[in-house]
């Protein structure tokens, strides 16, 4: 009987990844592309047809081990946001407010669990689609894995419905400000435009994910966790219980408003929840002591998970030294010239996809392979607008797969989720989202899409 084979733990398959991108190091050659300050944008983007070889920095076995705590540093401000959310939530969880609020929840949806999947969904494709939520996401866990234990629900569907449905969200958005927004105007073209197509694909995409993954949990129901103990199941919901809720939903409030109005980031974020802790450690009855010690508690479950972002951005971090990521860039989009329309929009797509592995930033993509493949574009016939859907239907239709997504990881480690399960599940969704992508790039240009 041949034994079955396992993923390595996540802090060693980063690890090996960041082994794998300082080999590359040795074995790429180095180069850049120039850049220049983009008013537009307000970023640095490629200037187009300025490749060119640099000195060869290959990264060191030390080197590559110092790109862990510089991955860590260069995410501080997300990890932050990790341990402050995780302490807060084990607040409130002390107060016994949202386990009282969800056990009663879940004693009105028993037999109809599944019917919180595409509600809670929804709410999170509106984040994804609308500010592409996905860091933010690991401070929803503690909340969601409650929900889903109360429910019945598999912890994989803490996941499934919240970092997967946003990213799919993002990927097929009309508006997204980090990826479509951004692509066209680095692309030259009308920020929105193309929304009635994006938004028909937008609407068949999540149908299929939400519909996919409630099917999914109909199928592995649980026995619901009895969130409350025996002697509470009766009581009610007292004054101090009713504050901490109405506390916990001001602060999700102000966070949707702040993250997508007032262009608040991680810092601000973190903050919040911050206060979030601390108000409902005190109106909850923890007292002053009890609120301190429940905040170190969270934000120590919480240290597996922050750890997890930081390695995944050294990954990047290597790359970077080692002045290979143009040089990975340029030879995955320079065979694209000498190809037919319609191949060389999906050979742009699969190449978005390649790229996404070592450039985690979709606006970080976008300002780096748009410059060049927009004039790519021009000279073989190719709807710009086509290129810019390439890129976002191709990085984000396998995000949901690769071990340099942090906030993916970091997600699976807080539900418990195995990297192996997570991936053999969403595999064949992802294809199958994958392949409607292409489908529609293939649409886009036989409809003269522009």
């Amino acid at each position: 009987m041949t034994a079955r084979f396992e993923f390595p733990h996540p802090v060693i398959l980063l690890l090996g990844c960041v082994a794998i991108a300082a080999a590359l190091t040795w074995v790429v050659p180095a180069g850049v592309y120039d850049r220049k300050d983009d008013p537009v944008t307000g970023r640095a983007v490629v200037v187009a047809g300025t490749f060119h070889r640099v000195d060869p920095a290959p990264v060191g076995v030390f080197q590559a081990l110092v790109a862990v705590p510089k991955g860590l540093i260069d995410a501080a401000s997300v990890i932050f946001l990790i341990f402050l959310s995780g302490g807060a939530f084990t607040v409130v969880d002390r107060t016994g407010a949202l386990r009282r609020l969800v056990d009663a929840l879940a004693r009105r949806l028993v037999d109809r669990g599944v019917l919180v999947i595409p509600v809670v969904g929804l709410a999170f494709a509106a984040g994804g689609a609308l500010m592409q939520m996905s860091e933010e996401l690991v401070a929803f866990a503690p909340l969601l894995l409650l929900i889903c234990a109360s429910l019945g629900l598999p912890p994989l569907m803490a996941v499934a419905m919240s970092i997967g449905t946003a990213a799919i969200a993002a990927a097929f958005s009309p508006v997204d400000p980090f990826m479509v927004a951004i692509a066209q105007k680095v692309a030259g073209l009308p920020v929105g435009s193309g929304w009635e197509f994006r938004t028909v694909l937008l609407a068949i995409a999540l149908a299929y994910w939400l519909w996919s993954i409630t099917r999914y949990a109909s199928r592995h129901l649980n026995p619901p966790d009895t969130i409350a103990r025996p002697d509470e199941r009766d009581q009610r919901l007292t004054m101090r219980h009713l504050l901490v809720i109405v506390v916990v939903a001001l602060t999700f409030v102000f966070f949707g408003i702040g993250a997508q109005q007032w262009g608040w980031d991680f810092d601000k974020l973190a903050t919040l929840f911050l206060i979030m802790g601390l108000v409902s450690g005190v109106v909850g009855g923890l007292g002053i002591s009890g609120t301190a010690e429940a905040l170190v508690a969270g934000a120590r479950d919480m240290t597996f998970s922050a750890l997890i972002v930081g390695l995944a951005r050294g990954i990047f971090v290597v790359l970077d030294e080692g002045h290979i990521v143009d040089s990975l860039v340029h030879a995955l989009v320079t065979p694209l010239e000498g190809l037919p329309v319609t191949a060389a929009a999906i050979g742009m797509f699969f190449a978005q996809a390649l790229i996404h592995i070592p450039v985690p930033s979709t606006s970080g993509q976008a300002v780096l392979t748009m410059p060049i493949l927009a004039p790519v574009s021009d000279l073989i016939g190719l709807s710009r607008q086509v290129t810019v859907l390439a890129y976002q239907l191709g990085n984000g239709t396998f995000d949901l797969l690769f071990p340099t997504n942090g906030p993916l990881l970091a997600l699976l480690a807080v539900s418990g989720v195995r990297f192996d399960d997570w991936f053999k599940w969403v595999l064949p969704r992802c294809l199958i989202l994958a392949a409607f992508g292409c489908l529609a790039v293939v649409v886009a240009i036989a409809i003269g899409w522009h």
